[in-house]
């Protein structure tokens, strides 16, 4: 049996990407908690394995060549998985290809707009002083709306982002698109990702990697304390 990879986690849209793979595929893994809001990201000894200073990051010891490896970014650890197990990447090289470019657009677009949606909507005017800024509340909101378009419009032709098969790419996307309501969308417009939404959901892999932890997720629009090592530093 593998050893466990250690996984380095808070959880967060990003957290839960990995968790989920990690359960989808069946790896064995152990967490060590990460919290962002009390500043962890910042231990010198997190920074050797994350130097972005932001997690997920994982350690695996039965790296490439049987040596240790360690690993930051979501996207990255996800496809290091998906190529470790043979899973949830595409029979093919057009599925492969599928896979890595709506994997490109979760870390390229949606993730980095649906954060800044709810930072501007939700955080930024809860802080002190408060930061009530409509332009960019309007910006950011409008962009992952126009993105969600763009995701109902693949869904309509594939059960999956990447087609007809659960890859990697659902698990990255998903947790981001699960807080529509967060960042003030709507499903109305979208019964595909409506149907998506509800079908990854249902999954247990997907379940059990959501629930890691859960009970640890904080208010941010009430800790200071939190505000300031997330968005002052």
């Amino acid at each position: 049996m593998s050893k466990p990879i250690d996984l380095f986690y808070w959880p967060t849209p990003n957290g839960w990407k990995v968790s989920i793979a990690l359960e989808e595929m069946g790896l064995p893994y152990d967490v060590t908690l990460i919290d962002i809001g009390a500043g962890a990201q910042f231990d010198p000894e997190f920074l050797k394995i994350a130097p972005n200073n932001r997690m997920p990051a994982i350690t695996d010891p039965d790296g490439p060549d049987g040596a240790p490896i360690s690993i930051f970014e979501s996207g990255a650890i996800l496809q290091y998985l998906a190529r470790k197990t043979g899973r949830f990447c595409g029979d093919t090289e057009r599925d492969r290809v599928a896979v890595d470019q709506w994997l490109m657009w979760q870390m390229g677009g949606l993730g980095p707009m649906a954060g800044q949606a709810h930072h501007f909507l939700k955080y930024a005017p809860a802080m002190d002083p408060p930061h009530d800024l409509p332009y960019a509340k309007d910006r950011y909101r409008a962009e992952t709306g126009r993105l969600y378009g763009v995701l109902d419009r693949q869904l309509a032709k594939s059960e999956f982002v990447a087609g007809d098969f659960f890859s990697i790419a659902d698990m990255a996307i998903w947790p981001w698109a699960s807080l529509w309501e967060g960042q003030q969308q709507t499903l109305e417009d979208k019964p595909h990702m409506a149907r998506w939404l509800e079908t990854v959901a249902a999954r247990p892999g997907v379940s059990a990697g959501r629930a890691v932890a859960a009970e640890k997720r904080s208010d941010l629009q009430s800790d200071r304390k939190a505000q300031g090592n997330l968005f002052k530093r």
